[in-house]
């Protein structure tokens, strides 16, 4: 009896201990779920599908538009997918700076424009032959060459003048009795532009020109050679083209949203690299009414007096203009070291935490450059922060991380040289896959530096043949730099990623380099440079080779694109156009 009590009271316990878990427990496993679920829905951020800017994080309406905010997406490490994040000792090295953007007045309200001297249309002529015949000397050489008004240009022979000066002949002994003859046949010679002396002169000694001169009605310089010397003309055909040069024209391209900033009249001061210290005045002559739809700009003309022949036709130029703002009210400005540009876009990087490292890119459009700042119309609000110090390191590290760039607007990571020639099979997407981003300066042996360092040097070389405009120096320069980029042991990179980044980076130097000392003029090579150069400056950037870089930058380089290029001193030399723009570009980083 005792035993069954036993019994009995093990089975109540065991059926108690069943229920409390049956109630208690699964409550306990549902509390933490639901924790969990709480705490993701903390962290979840609000965005607007037309402004995706605009990060709040409960749901809500848009302060811009008023849609309702709907859910951003993000990644497993928490950021949104255009979003990435540089460590705290990559942000030291770069010296990468951010500034809050802000509403104010410009200080520096002058607006610079870039542009092209030409011809002055209105002071430009066209000599032609008044009569049909051969050339049989002409007296101008070349192009370029100056000539005076009433200065001979050529002699022709013509059948039709040879026979009006015979009927001339014949009319003057008829000129009592048929006058009216007479007088014909002289007003026909007058139409052929032969003066009353030369009329005269055939009259009187009864002889037959058989070449009558053609001389200049213009001074000018001959800027077309129209014939050539024993060429048949006809009558009116044109001979030369001649340009007075007295008074130049200066164009410049005014994009639409500047152009309420200027009017007929208004003061423009001139600089030239070709005179770096001295400044021309000038005023504003006309304001093309008619918007190019490829460039969406219009031509301002500028009229300059050039007696003493300064500007050459195609020498580039830059007005400055005192100007306004858009509507006279406080504008967004931020400085000109913040923005990067691609030719057709222009784009900032956007810290998207304020407490962390995490950075976005941002294409804005741009209003008028005011000294060093540049007017904001759209794709930034106030408030904002922006790297302004080190924009370049945070691109080269959006690009590695396959995120928005500079040159990659749609994100995804860019096919490497390796890649390229394998198709981009697995075993290259593998490889893809594990290039880590260049996040930090990664730690390599010195021996390596170094070696990278003599790839570097050749690269100098090449960038001063190229300023120079000298072919082989620049194809010999290509050939020393492909001979060092093989002697760059990659076997000291013992690290995977590192060993992966660099033979991605090797393929694209080798691939520009080979395409430069196969090159067979100037302008292909400085084509292929500028992919060079991106390249290097990205692995003199992960690397390092122990010595100050300057990264630099010209917006009118590749087709007013824009283009990169490392140098050993803060001194600008433009290697993509040479003496024609020598001085052309800034300082965008400093690579320690």
């Amino acid at each position: 009896m005792k035993n069954s009590k036993i019994v009995i009271y093990a089975g109540l316990l065991v059926v108690g201990v069943l229920l409390g878990w049956l109630l208690f427990g699964g409550s306990s496993d549902e509390e933490t779920n639901h924790n969990h679920d709480t705490t993701e829905e903390t962290n979840q951020m609000w965005t607007c599908s037309m402004h995706p800017q605009i990060m709040q994080p409960e749901p809500g309406d848009c302060p811009i538009c008023g849609m309702d905010l709907i859910p951003a997406e993000s990644g497993s490490d928490g950021l949104l997918a255009d979003q990435f994040k540089l460590t705290e000792n990559a942000m030291a090295l770069a010296n990468i700076q951010t500034t809050v953007v802000g509403k104010g007045n410009v200080e520096d309200n002058t607006i610079k424009l870039s542009g092209k001297i030409a011809e002055n249309e209105e002071a430009n002529s066209v000599q032609v032959s008044y009569f049909s015949g051969r050339i049989e000397r002409l007296n101008v050489s070349f192009t370029g060459e100056e000539v005076r008004k009433g200065q001979l240009l050529a002699t022709i022979y013509s059948p039709e003048l040879y026979a009006a000066q015979q009927e001339l002949i014949t009319a003057a002994s008829l000129k009592a009795s048929q006058p009216a003859l007479y007088k014909a046949v002289r007003n026909k010679l007058k139409l052929w532009k032969l003066s009353e002396n030369q009329i005269n002169q055939i009259e009187e000694t009864g002889k037959v020109k058989e070449n009558f001169p053609v001389y200049a009605t213009v001074s000018g310089t001959v800027t077309e050679k129209l014939v050539e010397q024993g060429d048949y003309i006809k009558q009116g055909q044109p001979l030369l083209k001649i340009a007075n040069l007295n008074t130049v024209w200066g164009n410049f391209d005014v994009y639409e949203n500047q152009i309420d900033r200027f009017k007929k009249g208004q003061e423009v001061m001139i600089t030239t690299n070709a005179y770096p210290n001295k400044e021309f005045k000038g005023t504003v002559d006309f304001i093309d009414p008619v918007l190019n739809n490829k460039t969406r700009t219009v031509t301002l003309r500028v009229v300059l007096n050039n007696k003493d022949d300064v500007f050459k036709p195609g020498m580039f130029v830059t007005a400055t203009i005192e100007g306004s703002t858009a509507n006279n009210d406080e504008v967004i400005i931020i400085p000109a070291s913040a923005v990067l540009w691609t030719g057709e876009r222009s784009v900032v990087y956007l810290k998207t935490n304020p407490n962390q490292p995490v950075f976005e890119m941002r294409e804005i459009k741009l209003g008028n450059q005011m000294g060093n700042q540049y007017e904001v119309l759209e794709g930034l609000f106030a408030g904002n922060e922006i790297v302004t110090n080190g924009t370049f390191t945070v691109d080269a590290a959006a690009q590695l991380q396959g995120k928005k760039s500079m040159m990659n607007k749609d994100g995804g990571k860019a096919m490497t040289g390796h890649e390229g020639h394998m198709g981009m099979d697995n075993n290259a997407s593998n490889k893809e896959n594990d290039l880590a981003s260049m996040d930090e300066r990664v730690e390599v042996p010195k021996n390596f530096q170094e070696q990278l360092k003599a790839v570097y040097s050749d690269y100098i070389i090449l960038k001063n043949a190229l300023v120079k405009e000298d072919l082989n120096s620049a194809t010999g320069s290509a050939r020393s730099l492909l001979n060092n980029l093989g002697k760059v042991d990659m076997t000291l990179l013992s690290d995977n990623k590192t060993h992966n980044r660099w033979m991605s980076l090797e393929g694209n130097i080798k691939s520009s380099a080979t395409s430069i000392s196969k090159a067979s003029d100037i302008k292909t090579q400085r084509d292929h440079f500028k992919h060079l150069s991106s390249h290097l400056i990205n692995a003199v950037q992960l690397y390092g080779i122990n010595e100050k870089v300057y990264v630099e930058f010209c917006p009118m380089a590749d087709n007013n694109k824009g283009a990169y290029w490392l140098s050993k001193e803060e001194k600008v030399i433009n290697p993509y156009f040479g003496d024609a723009m020598l001085t052309c570009g800034e300082v965008k980083q400093v690579i320690e």
